[in-house]
């Protein structure tokens, strides 16, 4: 199993982010993976800093950590042309330590370009289309593209990397499943599900398996579930809600009535080494091999010191 840590680049400066994931090699974490976002969940996290140039940055100052978008939506805000010459580049300046990470996408960062948002089914297609016309300008040459959704003319990415960055494609149900195991070399999620993988599985999908596990530390169960509630009460209504809300307003108010018990059974949290690693074990146990932690806490020099202590020799 490899280990990951969530630069969780809502809630921090792109400088700190950064450093945390300077800090996070230096703890002996194998990756990082960063959020590509426009706008932050909530007012409260008040950061939202461009994933790729901190990415550029994040390569020149580590020396062997995995690097990964966690995740691109590579269609509406971007066309999947710039995605593929954004990916080769990274993987170019981190001497091929990237991994690119794509998913269908929220209304939250996509709907600023004023191009609309599609219907579930649609975005699914796109995601296809645009993993198609990725994949086709990193084999070389000018490349031209006709799908039903997406375009290309005449382009090509000059600058390709010896060893092309794996794509892992996020997804919650059966559909992004099948898109995972067809298109994709591995796939990403953020719940526990061992139906997701088993769907991976039987769709001929043999790759690593991604998720997010989320967890909360501070020096009391109380301060740990409290900034859990600050920074993440977003989530506690579900992916189909949080695909299509479109601004950070809009989640505020269907935040506002989250308690900080809705979201006690999602994370693991506390002084407590023991109900981190339960929360851990149930990714591993589900079938996930690449496991990013998202520390949902107040003091993030604290986690990873608490990390180096307490997790690391239990997961390694």
């Amino acid at each position: 199993m490899r280990v990951g840590f969530k630069l969780f680049a809502e809630a921090y400066s792109p400088i700190e982010v950064v450093r945390q994931a300077v800090r996070a090699e230096e703890a002996g974490f194998d990756f990082v993976e960063i959020s590509d976002h426009f706008h932050p969940w909530l007012h409260d996290q008040n950061h939202s800093g461009f994933a790729w140039s901190i990415l550029g940055s994040i390569a020149a100052k580590t020396s062997i950590l995995e690097l990964a978008t966690g995740v691109t939506c590579p269609f509406v805000r971007y066309h999947p042309a710039i995605v593929a010459q954004a990916a080769a580049t990274t993987a170019l300046l981190s001497d091929g330590r990237f991994v690119l990470g794509l998913g269908s996408g929220e209304r939250l960062n996509e709907h600023v370009v004023a191009r609309g948002w599609p219907s579930a089914s649609t975005r699914s297609a796109m995601l296809r289309e645009s993993i198609e016309i990725i994949r086709l300008l990193w084999s070389g040459g000018y490349r031209s593209y006709r799908g039903r959704h997406l375009e290309l003319e005449d382009a090509r990415v000059f600058d390709l990397p010896e060893r092309l960055p794996p794509i892992i494609v996020a997804g919650s149900g059966g559909p992004a499943a099948k898109i995972a195991a067809e298109m994709g070399d591995g796939l990403f999620a953020t719940e526990a599900d061992r139906d997701l993988i088993a769907q991976y599985e039987k769709a001929g999908g043999s790759g690593p398996r991604y998720a997010e596990v989320s967890l909360s530390w501070a020096p009391t169960e109380e301060a740990a579930l409290q900034s859990a509630h600050k920074l993440f009460r977003f989530s506690a209504a579900g992916w189909k809600v949080q695909a299509e809300l479109p601004n950070p307003v809009n989640f505020e108010a269907a935040a506002s009535v989250v308690r900080e018990s809705d979201i006690a059974e999602s994370f693991g949290y506390g002084p407590d080494p023991e109900p981190h690693l339960e929360r851990i074990r149930a990714y591993a146990d589900a079938g996930f091999d690449h496991l990013a932690l998202v520390n949902a806490g107040p003091d993030v020099d604290g986690f990873f010191d608490f990390y180096v202590r307490e997790l690391a020799s239990a997961l390694k």
